[in-house]
């Protein structure tokens, strides 16, 4: 049963009226039709399926956070052990906490730096304590 029939009980002194239908299904708007014209057009169905601009949006997002959270601090990263690595003896450096010294001694887990030339003193500090050489960056 698609449709649900309703009639009416026109007054004596007036024309009867024309029986009405209106469709039961939920997917389209109750309309009446009048005998002898023709129903309007359905409405086009909804889309369904997957669009591929999605899909492109997605892609594009997933490199953009790949450039932004890894590659840059792997780069910057990699830029740090380059420069603890080329350090020489008498290279002038400034550690991540604000000391400058000279290099006098590096080894594979140590940097040996001279912070005072009077009294002679000496401290030590891992590789990743090196904030920059201040000699390769005035060049």
């Amino acid at each position: 049963m698609n449709n649900i029939w309703i009639l009416a009980q026109a007054d004596t002194a007036s024309e009867p009226t024309a029986i009405t239908a209106e469709p039961v299904n939920k997917q389209t708007e109750p309309v009446t039709v009048v005998p002898g014209s023709q129903p309007p057009p359905a409405p086009a169905p909804p889309r369904k399926g997957f669009e591929y601009g999605n899909l492109i949006f997605l892609a594009l997002m997933f490199v953009v956070m790949y450039l932004l959270l890894f590659r840059g601090p792997r780069k910057k990263q990699q830029e740090h052990l380059r420069m603890v690595k080329s350090l020489q003896k008498n290279d002038k450096v400034q550690t991540i906490g604000g000391i400058i010294g000279i290099v006098m001694d590096v080894k594979d887990d140590e940097i040996t730096l001279k912070v005072d030339e009077n009294n002679n003193t000496k401290i030590k500090v891992v590789p990743s304590a090196i904030g920059r050489n201040l000699l390769k960056e005035t060049t």
